[in-house]
């Protein structure tokens, strides 16, 4: 069991490529109170300040670890 607090401190890996997908923005949770996805920041920022593009969303269901650093998911498109 963790906070969902804990999750924005963590950076989101692709373990399919080796990529940073970028820090947590939102979760979406269901009516049970469970996390179904998360949203993450492009990373993207224009004149090193402002995030543009478009958000990621990885469903929960592609998480496969949450480490101390770094939370590794599956996703096939990120």
């Amino acid at each position: 069991m963790f906070k969902v607090s804990e999750l924005t401190r963590r950076q989101f890996i692709n373990v399919l490529n080796g990529r940073r997908l970028g820090a947590i923005k939102d979760v979406h949770v269901d009516e049970k109170g469970m996390i179904t996805a998360v949203v993450l920041h492009s990373g993207k920022r224009f004149l090193g300040i402002f995030p543009w593009g478009k958000d990621v969303v990885i469903p929960w269901s592609q998480v496969k670890k949450i480490g101390v650093d770094a939370v590794l998911v599956e996703a096939e498109e990120a």
